[in-house]
């Protein structure tokens, strides 16, 4: 009996496995950068309502079902998170006029404040990180985050 033949070379298998190990790790990071930056929003609200607020700040203007696709969420999570945010007056609502079953969600000037701070920090942290590099390798580094991504 004779063992199959790998046509991907053994290095190539170590490389790959390091990647997915980096991507774990980076995928952790994300969630404890969520924590965090829900934390300094407002003490009570959780990463997923951090994610619901900033696509609400990105997109000026939006109601629950937007946000669960966007979110690929279920929107019973999303509609829960909105109340919360409106609770710590984060977040209002108003009828839809063009749907009246709708209801149109807009971050408060005080939210948007608030999610442009945290997220200038992360963006200056991590610019400060990728000038450190040779432009070529953020290049590429880029490129492969664009190929993750439309995979």
């Amino acid at each position: 009996m004779t063992t199959p033949v790998s046509t991907v070379p053994v290095d190539a298998d170590e490389a790959i496995a390091t990647v997915e190990e980096q991507l774990s790790v980076l995928f952790g990071r994300a969630r404890a950068i969520w924590k965090d930056s829900a934390a300094q929003i407002h003490p009570d609200l959780q990463p997923v309502g951090y994610k619901v607020l900033g696509s609400i700040v990105r997109l000026g203007e939006t109601n629950a079902y937007v946000l669960a696709q966007q979110l690929e969420t279920d929107k019973s999570i999303v509609s829960r998170q909105v109340r919360m945010l409106e609770d710590a007056g984060l977040v209002t609502s108003r009828v839809d006029d063009r749907d009246g079953r709708a209801r149109l969600l807009t971050a408060t000037p005080a939210a948007i404040e608030k999610v442009r701070t945290v997220r200038s920090a992360q963006q200056e942290r991590l610019r400060e990180l990728l000038r450190s590099r040779p432009i070529d390798d953020v290049r590429a580094f880029a490129s492969m985050l664009q190929l993750i991504n439309e995979s």
